[in-house]
């Protein structure tokens, strides 16, 4: 089950505790705008319609969790409505070294943020949905092998490819990799994305030499982690006032 927040635009504790607060729906964190002096007022569900109410919005709480963000395009408008992603992204970082809007960025190319990405199915004669080219699925398109291999080196037998905090640990884990074995530097946008297309082998035998449309894709991930890392720079502190209650 997908978890959810509220975020609440919280005012000073002399504003008093029940009134004053417009609380805004999002899927990670309890978020005070102005954190200093603070106060949540508590709901209490005192009938059963209200009991139905509440249940009713967690349900579409659980659905807008389980879609794409509304704007797939900048970094902190994401972050903005998924607080619980920054702070996976944070820990994916700090684990492996690979900045944030680098980790972002090929996670956006890959399935655009979809939790159920997978490629598209192949057509027979054109026309009639056949198998699909491979069993990469979720948000960072991982195969199953390359999944394994991931569950296996980390220890994190439990995690899956359509969960976020997995998902961005295992581009964070990839990215790491590819340093290691091939020696691309985690900022290094472009090739990093090369070779998670490619593979480590592919990359170092320059598979993508002649595939034209690969590397327009990798410059079009450059950009965008490039630009995302920009705007992350403007927006960081304002994400990282933000308190969690997951």
């Amino acid at each position: 089950m997908r978890k959810f927040h509220a975020r609440v635009l919280a005012e000073p504790a002399s504003v008093g505790l029940m009134n004053r607060y417009n609380a805004t729906v999002g899927c990670g964190i309890l978020w005070p705008r102005q954190p200093a002096q603070t106060m949540i007022s508590y709901i209490h569900i005192r009938t059963p319609a209200a009991a139905l109410s509440l249940a009713a919005l967690i349900v579409t709480l659980l659905s807008s969790c389980a879609s794409a963000p509304a704007n797939v395009e900048n970094i902190c408008a994401i972050f903005e409505e998924r607080g619980r992603w920054y702070k996976d992204a944070k820990k994916s970082e700090e684990r492996w070294g690979t900045p944030i809007h680098v980790q972002l960025a090929i996670i956006r190319q890959e399935s655009t943020f979809k939790f159920d990405a997978r490629p598209p199915r192949k057509k027979l004669l054109g026309v009639i949905p056949w198998k699909r080219p491979s069993d990469a699925y979720g948000y960072a398109q991982a195969l199953e092998s390359t999944w394994a291999q991931y569950q296996k080196d980390t220890g994190r037998r439990g995690a899956d490819r359509d969960d976020f905090g997995d998902a961005i640990d295992f581009v964070g884990w990839y990215t790491h990799r590819s340093q290691t074995i091939a020696g691309i530097s985690k900022w290094d946008p472009y090739n990093q994305y090369l070779a998670y297309h490619e593979g480590h082998t592919g990359w170092l035998n320059k598979s993508y030499r002649y595939n034209g449309k690969l590397k327009n894709i990798a410059r079009t991930v450059d950009y965008r982690a490039r630009e995302w890392g920009a705007q992350l720079a403007r927006c960081a502190d304002e994400l990282d006032d933000g308190w969690w209650i997951f």
